[in-house]
């Protein structure tokens, strides 16, 4: 029997509010190619976390070869021979191939580089990946797939015995992905030991041997992948009954009225997107990571270019460029990261609450600060805001509460479309039931909510409909009756 190259005992990893983490073990062969499976926010990339010293502070354990280990950071790891390839290529393009390969551990002679050293070794390296290119080309005249291989020379540049790929393929083409594969089974061969994160089952049951699969956190099972089949796979990740706080309590109150309408939408990240919103629906957005979802957000809301498409409002044409011009029109966007694009962190709630409503607080360049204090007492009570200070720094609120905060800094413009991206992320089960009351709220009043989601319970639960984004393009568009956890991510995965 193969004797365990890793070793996961007990691992428990907690952050403000949320257990991303518990009581997680499991072991991963040396040799083998172990895929490590779950929906958006199962714990996959912070267990890999933990594994590569990114995260020092946890419960439990991590044994490499038998004997446990504590990495207080990435070098360490590094050092230990764990590397990781990952999803995003982080390279420096105005460097050459081997200055990236070797950044940070260059060979030196009499305290300079030794180029010849460094260029020899990048290209034995390159040699024995089958790459094509000279170790001394910038790395801005490569393809993603060369940069991929990149990233894989630098594990072998420190001797890595175990190699994390997390999405390797997501911007490969096929040829590039081809040759991954033989990457990867090369390395297995020579008793490599590979952790391989990837949402395309196709992917998983050709190159795998076996897989561990993670739930909201907790591990579910390591199966032998000749043992089962993909249904059997998908019923693993998603066999959850939908949360009881994620549940629309209050009758469905979709009228016919369209408030928005997309056309052919098209942008890098995406194409060919068309929906429409209805005045008082949830629209739910679902997708795996990299499907495109923000970024259809992002486009309709001005932050990002479009290539083609229209957008109609209330059956109008219109041309939303900025994100004033979709201010204007009456389109309010909750990001998905809060904390860098939805408030501003040394201001207070009064000040937050009316960042996107200025305008009609100010006369004659001066602000009526006591009318901007009048609106944000208004929306701390339709809101619950705690605590009920206007003078409060929204940086010491909880996550919860500063989602409340984004939200009334948009309500306070009258917006009658709000896009919320990812609104309970990083909140915890109390604050999720208080927005998702808020969402039931607004739609009674008529507003049309867009909320995309990683969460499949939330998305189910909330939504009347689901538009569900699979590499750049809506793979279905599904109805309150169709909803199940399994037929999204079906469609997700491009299955």
């Amino acid at each position: 029997m193969a004797s365990p190259a890793i070793a996961f005992e007990n691992v428990t990893k907690t952050f403000p509010g949320v257990k991303a983490l518990e009581d997680v073990s499991f072991t991963v062969n040396q040799g083998e190619v172990h895929a490590l499976l779950g929906e958006n926010g199962a714990g996959k990339s912070t267990l890999l976390n933990i594994l590569h010293g990114v995260y020092a502070q946890y419960q439990g354990s991590v044994a490499i070869g038998g004997r446990k280990v504590a990495f207080q950071s990435p070098s360490q790891a590094i050092g230990a021979g764990v590397a990781k390839v990952h999803q995003e290529i982080n390279l420096v393009p105005e460097l050459t191939v081997a200055q990236n390969i070797a950044m940070g551990y260059e060979p030196r002679r009499h305290g300079l580089i030794n180029f010849e050293k460094l260029n020899g070794d990048a290209r034995e390296i390159l040699a024995k990946l089958g790459c094509h290119f000279a170790p001394t080309v910038q790395v801005k005249t490569l393809s993603t797939g060369e940069m991929q291989m990149i990233g894989i020379a630098k594990a072998l540049y420190h001797n890595a015995s175990i190699i994390s790929f997390d999405e390797p393929t997501t911007a490969l083409t096929n040829n590039e992905t081809e040759h991954l594969f033989r990457i990867i089974s090369e390395l297995k061969q020579k008793g490599f030991t590979i952790i391989y994160v990837s949402h395309k089952l196709d992917e998983i049951f050709r190159i795998a041997d076996r897989a561990t699969v993670l739930r909201d956190g907790r591990y579910i099972g390591t199966y032998q992948l000749a043992d089962i089949n993909k249904e059997q796979l998908i019923r693993s990740m998603v066999g959850r009954d939908v949360s009881s706080y994620a549940v629309r309590l209050a009758p469905p109150c979709v009228r016919e009225e369209e408030l928005l309408r997309v056309e052919a939408l098209c942008a890098s990240a995406f194409s060919d997107i068309s929906f429409s919103l209805r005045r008082g629906e949830i629209l739910g957005f679902a997708g795996l990571v990299g499907s495109g979802r923000t970024d259809v957000m992002r486009a309709i809301f001005g932050a990002d270019p479009v290539h083609s498409g229209k957008i109609y409002l209330h059956g109008k044409p219109v041309h939303i460029k900025r994100p004033e011009q979709a201010l204007q029109q009456g389109i309010g966007l909750l990001p998905e990261n809060r904390k860098t694009q939805g408030f501003v962190r040394l201001m207070s709630n009064a000040d937050n609450m009316g960042l996107a409503s200025l305008k009609q607080f100010t006369r004659w360049l001066m602000v009526n600060h006591a009318k901007k204090r009048a609106n944000c007492l208004h929306y701390m009570d339709e809101i619950g805001l705690t605590p009920r200070d206007p003078d409060y720094l929204v940086s010491d609120l909880s996550g919860g509460n500063q989602q409340k905060v984004v939200l009334a800094k948009w309500l306070s413009t009258g917006a009658d479309i709000l896009i919320f991206d990812e609104p309970t992320k990083g909140i915890d089960v109390g604050a999720k039931a208080e927005i998702y009351r808020l969402m039931e709220a607004l739609v009674a009043q008529g507003k049309g909510i867009i909320m995309v989601s990683s969460e499949l319970p939330e998305v189910i639960g909330m939504s009347d409909r689901v538009v569900v984004m699979h590499e750049g393009r809506i793979a279905a568009v599904l109805s309150k009756q169709e909803l199940s956890e399994e037929r999204i991510l079906n469609y997700a995965m491009g299955e």
